[in-house]
């Protein structure tokens, strides 16, 4: 740690918005770099036998064209983790998220992007910014405390220590609106604030410190206080337990820190490309895998009709909740509470129309992917937030008698390695 080498970066990876780089044969992951650049990388992690080492680009000797100077002056080597690319052009970004699902779709499905059905494109969402202004996007954001001081910040990469910070230019409006970094906060380690973007709903969840009584909150905005206990249940303090957001043309309840899209017009733009992709008709049957509050079958259920059926599966109990107070008007939908490969087996199901699958960064896997293939669904949408588990289950679909026939992917999370994906899988003729 603390060696500094002179090394020309190469193409950009996967995770941790970091590129490749090499010194002496030995890979360095390094980070606040872009290809074709030529930096000096500090070493952050690894020793003299390890494998790779991590590092960080704390000075660049020859830039690449699309570099520019952070606009947020907690962004940079050695101070906050939240974002990885504030030294990157929106298109430049773009391009980067790019050559990432190029690089999984190869490696991991053995797919050229038109065999995926992808134009090549990671879609801006969102209107066009002024040059230089940063898109506040982020409708929930968890602070971390400095115990010595109460103040709030943003952890560092991959570390526990906190970068004290007086505004997160990426947060939503009706984050930045309450304040939270402006007071201390005695005797609690984290502040999570949710602002919801369907309505004027504000929520801070508080986790107290070890031994430690809550302050008195009190904040710029009206809002709700839960706190988290140390077996990690939320409890209502002050005002409501969940928020209200709007999309698809409903209400939705989300409750206890639940989870919901952070990008503001990220629950509309995925479920218009799942419809777009999915194309339901009425009568058909309808599958909705980890369905958390319900978003996407609810918007399948309003296409299938009375004479179709929807039948979703989610894990969490709270959003399971949520999921049969937002969709208790539709007498087509049914929500199930457990795990999606435990229960899917045991619902008796041997055939479906359509299937939606939402699955948690790590995909849904090689088992539950080839009974899904099994239920001969006439189209499949896969959503995805990582291109490797998206890649790896395309693989494993491929396996099953399923190909990608459109793949669109969006920048859902601007500044930062992260963008999500929908893939509309069909099955291959005669497989």
């Amino acid at each position: 740690m603390g060696e500094r080498y002179e090394v020309e970066v190469g193409p950009v990876a996967h995770g941790g918005g970091h590129c490749v780089a090499r010194h002496e044969g030995r890979v360095l992951f390094v980070r606040h770099a872009l290809p074709g650049e030529r930096v000096i990388a500090q070493v952050t992690e690894g020793t003299s036998s390890s494998r790779f080492l991590r590092a960080d680009a704390v000075e660049v000797l020859e830039p690449a064209k699309e570099r520019i100077a952070p606009p947020c002056p907690f962004a940079g080597p050695g101070k906050c983790g939240g974002c990885d690319w504030q030294h990157v052009t929106p298109g430049g970004q773009r391009k980067l998220k790019v050559q990432v699902l190029t690089e999984q779709l190869a490696k991991l499905a053995g797919l050229t992007p038109a065999e995926a059905g992808w134009d090549g494109s990671v879609e801006p969402v969102g209107d066009k910014l002024p040059a230089g202004q940063v898109p506040a996007w982020r409708t929930r954001i968890q602070y971390a405390v400095d115990p010595g001081t109460g103040k709030v910040g943003l952890r560092k990469h991959r570390s526990h220590d906190i970068q004290p910070i007086d505004r997160c230019l990426i947060a939503a409006e009706g984050v930045t609106e309450l304040g939270v970094e402006a007071r201390d906060w005695p005797g609690v380690a984290s502040v999570e604030v949710i602002a919801a973007a369907g309505s004027s709903d504000r929520q801070v969840v508080l986790t107290p410190a070890p031994g430690a009584q809550l302050p008195l909150v009190e904040l710029d905005r009206p809002v709700s206080i839960s706190r988290i206990d140390e077996q990690g249940n939320t409890h209502r303090v002050h005002g409501r337990n969940f928020v209200r957001e709007r999309a698809a043309g409903r209400t939705w309840r989300v409750s206890d820190g639940g989870f919901w899209q952070i990008h503001p017009e990220a629950p509309d733009t995925l479920v218009d490309a799942v419809l777009d992709g999915l194309d339901p008709q009425w009568g058909e049957n309808a599958l909705d895998l980890y369905c958390g509050v319900g978003l996407f079958a609810g918007a399948l259920a309003d296409r299938v009709g009375e004479d179709g059926a929807v039948l979703g599966i989610e894990s969490g109990k709270q959003a399971v909740a949520d999921a049969r107070h937002n969709l208790a008007a539709l007498e087509n939908v049914q929500i199930e509470c457990d795990r999606v490969e435990a229960l899917l087996p045991r619902t008796g199901i041997t055939a479906t129309d359509l299937i939606v699958l939402d699955p948690p960064r790590a995909g849904a896997g090689r088992e539950t992917v080839a009974h899904l293939a099994r239920l001969g669904a006439r189209r499949i949408a896969y959503v995805a937030c990582d291109p490797a588990a998206l890649a790896r289950d395309l693989g494993f679909f491929r396996e099953g008698g399923y190909r990608p026939v459109s793949l669109r992917a969006f920048d859902l999370f601007p500044m930062t390695h992260h963008f999500e994906c929908v893939a509309i899988l069909e099955p291959v003729a005669g497989a």
